[in-house]
């Protein structure tokens, strides 16, 4: 069967959809706005957060800065024609807003006047602006940039052409300051902080403005992050002295208020456990040179969020609820704070005042900026929600049965919201990537499986947070280890079964679907199960040494498996896919960026090869140019119309459309 390239694509204008009883086109719902990352203004009077549209012309996402000022209405800020405007902070004294943009050469800082004017550029770095922190007294700006290429790099390159050598690859990262003028806003030459054959990672200054505090790791490979420590550098001497170094990964988080001790990540020991344990918290105190940990009751990985007067606050899951949690730093105990929504994503401190800006959402509606005040009501400012007040979107209901080994498992079934108990339905089972993610009751999935347009067709959909799930303790995600595939599919036909019998799906009609991690499991339950119609497997892993012998992060196999393939072969027969190929039975649609590092594309063409061999339905779907994620519109709207026509045919019985009239 052939393979379908997106290339075949013509212009928007030419798409046209048969999207049989569904009330909203795809482009539509592709090109809903979200706004992310508030911040707030050190008086509070001031809200900037960030604004993602789609340009379709552009094929491209573009962030934009939106304010907001206490008594107005939210009006848009920046307009960057090339690329977003992102990184958002106000300086100290609140005068202005700064921002990264692309605005014809490398990303670089620029800053614009609160109270209005154009956005003036302050760095000129040829290979331009990582990240960067406002010192304290707002005269400088600490900033990292990936070192240049040196002449030897370029003369070898000059003369040998392209070529590159395994784990060798990349360019270190470093600190360098910036001066800032508020009278004489213009571009400053930056002044070289750091050096040495090492890369800086998370950074912040001190609040007395004097020092800064980084993760300095061997280089900036993902792997690397594993060994990283924590140091701090006096600006003015430059001397630099080590805090944190434990043999696994440390990460500086934030500093209290008066810059006597910190926060900080750490695994400790373990240097590959930070994929399915829970993340440790520790003070370290800067007198004494020892630290503390902190936050041990809450069973969940655990997000700070900032630790200033009013306390130090973290984000932790709950379940299929995410909350906002206040840590007593002396005892280490924390407890919730109370507020009005779900899932609480994000918030932002004003230094002065006790307004709050705050990310979140409640189950029903899309994730908004709100003005909050604590133990107050949260004020609506981004109103995001009404751009689908129309739309027909379904019912959530958060449900639990009990696995196959009897684990307690929880998904997230959407029905119409006409939905007919006594009528049956055709089940489409959505399983999400990680595994340490999870699903949320929402109305609107962001992916590429077009599930209220499916909804308003007649069927009902099923989102599993099988074992490994976050939101549900260190003990539940620990019960895939040595497991993978296998107990995931425990969870999703138990799943199956359970709604079954509730007595309102057609399993003669039945579906699977997702990515990544849950491209994984829809290509498990494709070659040892036959219950499903058709099965859609996104960036999925189909054999685990294939994927060990070439993925970014080869840690996730050795930690979730607790073996290489050389030492224990068995169990990646065990929880590999392609182990059972010979039973696969299921119409099997393979999608799969073409430079995929994560999921390398090796895996779908393994699968791909092994169905076809055997006769079995399949296409094998490559996005070209792209990674793991789809995160181009154009793309993302070819993605979900092959979904689209791969169920419609098997589980509907309708016939492909083409995707162009």
């Amino acid at each position: 069967m052939r393979i379908l390239y997106t290339g075949i694509l013509v212009c928007l204008a030419n798409f046209v959809f048969s999207q049989k009883n569904a009330s909203v086109s795809f482009e539509k719902w592709v090109s809903l706005k979200s706004s992310n990352s508030p911040v707030i203004s050190p008086d509070g009077n001031t809200i900037v957060y960030t604004v993602t549209s789609t340009d379709w012309a552009a094929n491209s996402y573009d962030s934009e800065i939106w304010m907001y000022k206490e008594g107005g209405e939210p009006f848009q800020l920046t307009r960057t024609n090339k690329s977003s405007s992102t990184a958002v902070q106000f300086s100290p004294d609140g005068r202005f807003v700064s921002f990264l943009a692309d605005r014809g050469e490398k990303t670089q800082l620029h800053v614009i006047q609160v109270n209005g004017g154009e956005a003036i550029q302050i760095s000129k770095e040829e290979e331009g602006v990582s990240a960067y922190k406002w010192n304290p007294d707002g005269l400088q700006i600490a900033i990292t940039k990936t070192e240049a290429d040196t002449k030897r790099d370029k003369t070898i390159k000059e003369r040998y052409g392209s070529f590159g050598v395994e784990g060798e690859e990349y360019k270190q990262t470093h600190l360098w300051i910036l001066n800032f003028n508020q009278d004489s806003v213009k571009i400053q030459a930056s002044k070289r902080l750091t050096e040495g054959n090492f890369n800086v990672s998370g950074f912040d200054w001190s609040p007395d403005g004097k020092s800064i505090v980084f993760n300095r790791q061997k280089d900036p490979l993902i792997n690397s992050g594993i060994s990283a420590d924590i140091v701090m550098i006096n600006t003015s001497d430059k001397k630099s002295t080590s805090l944190v170094a434990n043999p696994a990964a440390d990460g500086f988080i934030r500093w209290n208020p008066e810059g006597t001790e910190f926060v900080y990540n750490s695994t400790v020991t373990d240097s590959v456990s930070q994929f399915y344990k829970n993340n440790r918290l520790f003070i370290y105190d800067m007198a004494s040179r020892k630290s503390r940990e902190i936050a041990t009751d809450i069973d969940e990985n655990k997000n700070v969020i900032d630790w200033n007067a009013k306390g130090l606050f973290i984000l932790a899951l709950e379940r299929t609820k995410q909350k906002l949690y206040t840590v007593d730093t002396k005892t280490g105990t924390s407890k919730p704070v109370s507020l009005p929504l779900d899932l609480v994503a994000a918030l932002s401190f004003s230094k002065n005042s006790d307004a709050i800006a705050l990310l979140g959402r409640n189950y029903e509606g899309l994730s908004d900026v709100y003005l909050w005040r604590m133990n107050g009501p949260v004020k609506l400012i981004s109103n995001n929600a009404a751009q689908i007040s129309s739309w027909n979107t379904p019912v959530n209901e958060v449900i639990q049965w009990k696995s196959k080994d009897g684990a307690s498992i929880e998904g997230v079934l959407l029905k119409p919201r006409n939905f007919e108990p006594a009528k049956k339905y055709p089940l489409l089972v959505v399983i999400h990537g990680g595994p340490t993610a999870i699903d949320f009751p929402e109305p609107l999935p962001t992916n590429v499986y077009p599930v209220m347009q499916w909804i308003e067709k007649g069927a009902v959909v099923l989102r599993v947070n099988y074992r490994g799930s976050a939101g549900y303790g260190e003990k539940f995600r620990s019960l895939n280890v040595r497991n993978l595939g296998v107990g995931d599919m425990w969870d999703v036909v138990s799943g199956v079964e359970f709604l079954n019998s509730k007595g309102f799906i057609d399993t003669s009609r039945m579906g699977s679907m997702g990515w990544s991690q849950g491209g994984y499991i829809s290509a498990f339950l494709t070659t040892n199960t036959n219950m499903f119609k058709a099965i859609s497997v996104g960036a999925g892993i189909s054999n685990w040494v294939t994927y060990y012998v070439s993925t970014d992060i080869a840690p996730f196999t050795q930690q979730y498996l607790k073996a290489t393939p050389w030492s224990d072969m068995d169990i990646y027969l065990k929880t590999s896919p392609m182990t059972n190929i010979n039973k696969a039975s299921t119409p099997t649609l393979i999608q799969h960026g073409e430079f995929d590092k994560r999921v390398p594309i090796s895996n779908a063409y393994e699968l791909y090869r092994g169905l076809q061999d055997r006769g079995i339905p399949s296409k094998l779907v490559v996005y070209k140019g792209f990674g793991h994620g789809i995160n181009k519109p154009k793309e993302r709207l070819a993605a979900i119309w092959h979904n689209w026509q791969w169920f419609n045919k098997y589980i509907f019985g309708e016939e492909e459309a083409l995707p162009v009239d």
